[in-house]
């Protein structure tokens, strides 16, 4: 794995931006038909860096470690797809393709700096759930 790369602030500023509770009502208030498996795709992004918290941005569970980098798309009663991303605008030059090991290609790259990962059922997770934390982390240290 390539350098990792560190932005945004330190742990005051992180405190400031989670918000377990407000995830967990929003989760409530979807109403998802994959509700299950979309808390275990929180636990698994949560338990991958002790760092990492959560909070909404985009009315969606998304994650940050020192800034935000990953969040999950609820839109799909089908579908639940986790967009991994280096902050809101895109980072012209982005090398965390490179920085992150994906062996299994579970990660579609529709630009430099995105990628999404989707899961249409708990048994895709749990097929995927031990790479899939080896990328949040990987992608947690590069961009959040």
């Amino acid at each position: 794995m390539a350098a990792a790369r560190k932005q945004g602030t330190g742990g005051a500023a992180r405190r400031e931006q989670d918000d377990t509770p407000g995830v967990d009502a929003l989760v409530a208030r979807l109403s998802h038909p994959l509700a299950p498996l979309l808390q275990r795709i929180r636990a698994a992004i949560l338990a991958a860096d002790p760092a990492i918290g959560e909070g909404i941005k985009w009315n969606s569970p998304s994650f940050h470690r020192h800034g935000w980098f990953a969040t999950i798309n609820c839109r799909r009663p089908d579908l639940l797809q986790v967009v991994f991303h280096c902050g809101a605008k895109v980072q012209a030059g982005s090398t965390v393709r490179e920085a992150v090991d994906d062996p299994r290609g579970l990660l579609a790259w529709p630009s430099a700096d995105r990628a999404l990962v989707a899961f249409a059922s708990e048994a895709d997770f749990a097929a995927a759930e031990e790479d899939f934390r080896r990328i949040v982390a990987q992608w947690a240290a590069y961009a959040g």
